[in-house]
């Protein structure tokens, strides 16, 4: 039976309606980390490191998928919460419309600074040309990227989470298919993965727009529209934050590349990669909540029901702590485990990626609050909040800790910079919630 979005919410029917869009994200993180795996193993730690130096600058052009999508679905879920089923699908439409677009320019932009891009980041000689030959690759078909990463939020506004998650599992098991075939048998090397990430995208961009066009038993369809500027600029605000998250996330991660580079040469960036690839799986599973219970929040807010905007803050509150707690420890015992997928063939990167994925850890019993409170107040359309929460987050604390920590602590200070930041950004959260209780009535 289909959960409807105007219906109360206990733990388990959240738990329920949330789970397809976790799975659907874990799934989406295990593009790059399958990427990272048959590379890794497959072709070297030279053609590794390079997909690792190049990931963030692939993540931020993707990123105008996550502002139209969070930002978007918040202002059509409240729409249909206030009754306008017509304007909800136009609205929808011209989101849809617009991000395929931006994500086409922003694609092209990319594949032409790719090279300049990677020789800043600090690519040279054999490193550098592979760095230029993934990027410009997955950057060809970047507005499927983009249309993925909206389409995640706008199913689950739709009422069909677990549509998206098939869409995703089976652009995931696109992915692993063909890496297998391009990397692991063909020996394409990062050519073959950026093959393989690329269709995989596509059938997770395209495969929703071929749904939305035809007749169907959800709550939106792409139908003709106008243009409307105001709701594409509002669309724009309130997802801000999460375009700043993942901008921020990826500036933070060329820094942690930066400073791991200086004290520990190529070793350093390939065991930050073996960490990034499982922490975003991980992170997954909170990102995944967070998108999975935005609708139901917009949609509350929209029908002004504040005791069900209460009932979700504090319910969301412990289902992420206690997925904190679990993650840490999980990560912690598994880590030897995971880093020897990634790095078993060097005794000496594993040692060192081991250590890191062990003081890395910490940060997931905090980390998940600050993640939904961002998204609880894009929810609400309050892209002000929601966006100084994800910019003290990802950008700030993240900087200023992991400049100033490698100073005294070295390389457990790279480490360590992550939860000091989340720390500090977890008391922002709690200022923002506490004072806005009285607006939104939760």
């Amino acid at each position: 039976m289909r959960i409807q979005l105007s219906e109360h919410f206990t733990y388990g029917k959240l738990l329920r309606f949330t789970l397809p869009s976790i799975v659907m994200m874990i799934f989406t993180s295990i593009y790059s980390v399958v990427d990272g795996i048959f590379v890794s193993n497959f072709a070297g730690k030279t053609p590794f490191a390079a997909i690792n130096l190049m990931m963030p600058l692939l993540i931020i052009s993707g990123a105008p998928g996550f502002m139209i999508g969070t930002g978007g679905s918040a202002i059509v879920a409240k729409t249909l919460g206030q009754g306008r089923p017509e304007e909800a699908n136009r609205r929808f439409s011209l989101l849809v419309c617009a991000a395929a677009v931006l994500g086409g320019a922003v694609g092209i932009l990319g594949a032409v600074f790719a090279r300049p891009a990677a020789v800043a980041l600090g690519a040279e000689g054999e490193m550098l040309e592979h760095c230029v030959v993934y990027a410009r690759i997955i950057l060809a078909v970047n507005f499927c990227f983009v249309l993925q990463n909206v389409f995640q939020s706008f199913l689950i506004a739709a009422e069909k989470p677990k549509l998206g998650l098939w869409f995703t599992v089976g652009a995931g098991l696109t992915n692993i298919v063909l890496d297998a075939l391009l990397v692991g048998v063909l020996r394409w090397g990062v050519v073959g993965a950026a093959i393989a990430t690329g269709i995989s995208q596509a059938v997770g961009g395209l495969g929703p727009v071929v749904y939305f066009l035809r007749e169907n038993d959800s709550l939106l369809r792409l139908v003709r529209f106008r243009f409307d500027g105001r709701v594409l600029w509002k669309t724009c605000i309130n997802g801000s934050s999460e375009l700043m998250s993942n901008i921020s996330g990826s500036v933070v991660a060329m820094l942690y590349n930066f400073q791991l580079l200086r004290l520990a040469g190529e070793d350093g960036v390939a065991a930050y990669g073996a960490v990034m690839y499982v922490n975003f799986i991980f992170l997954a599973i909170f990102i995944g909540y967070a998108i999975g219970s935005a609708p139901v929040i917009s949609f509350h807010y929209g029908a002004d029901h504040p005791e069900e905007l209460h009932s979700l803050l504090v319910r969301s509150a412990v289902l992420t702590g206690t997925a904190g707690v679990a993650m840490a420890a999980l990560a912690t015992l598994a880590s030897g485990p995971l880093s020897g997928i990634f790095v078993g063939y060097d005794p000496g990167l594993y040692a060192l990626t081991v250590r890191g994925f062990r003081m890395y850890a910490v940060s997931y019993i905090i980390c998940g609050f600050n993640i939904f409170g961002s998204s609880f107040f894009t929810a609400l359309n309050n892209g002000l909040a929601s966006a100084v929460i994800s910019f003290l987050r990802t950008l700030v604390f993240q900087c200023a800790a992991v400049l100033i920590l490698p100073i005294f602590l070295g390389m457990d200070g790279v480490w360590l910079a992550i939860t000091v930041a989340e720390t500090a950004a977890l008391t922002v959260t709690l200022v923002l919630i506490a004072r806005n209780r009285r607006v939104y009535r939760y």
